[in-house]
């Protein structure tokens, strides 16, 4: 009689919908029973809510523009160096190897070996006597191009980052705004029906999980091209130390 008696209480109240209110707000919330309508919520959303969720929208689609990308670029720096270490190491000639790739696009390890070739090769060929600072500028113009393989590599990961660390955060700015419009439209219709709370706070709760979407993968992504990023530049520099040995072999040859 207790449980009935509160039930009853909270009923007329108006803290909860009757049983067949709770099954209506539940149909129109989810279109035809299947889930929520996630248009319907992001157009039934107030103004600054609709702009959250359109800066996190179109965050997510250039973020998953930027990591499509850069699945295709670090695959293409693994293969191309795998390729250029079984040539260079295969025995053929180095002035071959430089003539065959400084007619093409280089990039990663075969870039490196190009850019040390050409500095060589412009030190040596017809001045012989500079060959004393040549293993410096070798390594210089090594040195260089790392750095600018590794910024190619890592260009606009910083976008990735900027999603990860600030998109929940964009997201629960949405979601507190759009809490506090549902309670000011509560305070004016002076109703507390669940039934006329429910649909703000849900298009409010999208806009955090809209700040998630974007986020989750972002972060993932970044750190995985990060760390392949790091593992490249130690590959690149190790190419580089044994590249230099091998200029200053031929240095004290010819010396």
């Amino acid at each position: 009689m207790i449980v009935q008696a509160t039930y009853d209480f909270v009923l007329q109240g108006g803290l909860l919908p009757a049983a067949g209110g709770i099954t209506d707000m539940i149909t129109s919330a989810g279109g035809n029973g299947d889930g929520p309508s996630f248009v319907a919520l992001f157009l039934q959303a107030s103004p600054t809510v609709k702009f959250v969720m359109s800066g996190l929208i179109l965050a997510s689609v250039w973020s998953w523009a930027i990591i499509v990308e850069k699945l295709f670029t670090f695959s293409r720096a693994r293969r191309e160096s795998n390729k250029f270490e079984a040539l260079f190491w295969s025995g053929q000639s180095l002035e071959d190897l430089y003539g065959s790739l400084s007619r093409q696009k280089t990039q990663a390890m075969s870039a490196l070996f190009v850019a040390a070739m050409r500095e060589w090769k412009r030190s040596v060929d017809g001045n012989p006597k500079v060959l004393r600072g040549i293993l410096l500028r070798v390594e210089k113009v090594m040195d260089v191009t790392i750095t600018r393989e590794v910024e190619r590599l890592e260009n606009r990961l910083l976008f990735l980052a900027t999603v990860g660390s600030t998109a929940p955060f964009i997201g629960l700015f949405g979601t507190v705004w759009g809490i506090m419009t549902s309670f000011q439209a509560i305070a004016i219709s002076k109703n507390t029906n669940l039934a006329a709370v429910a649909p703000g706070i849900s298009e409010a709760l999208f806009a955090t999980a809209l700040g998630l979407l974007a986020a989750v993968p972002a972060v993932i992504f970044y750190n995985k091209f990060s760390s392949e990023a790091s593992r490249i530049e130690q590959r690149l520099g190790g190419f580089a130390d044994e590249f230099a040995a091998i200029v200053s072999r031929q240095v004290d040859t010819k010396m």
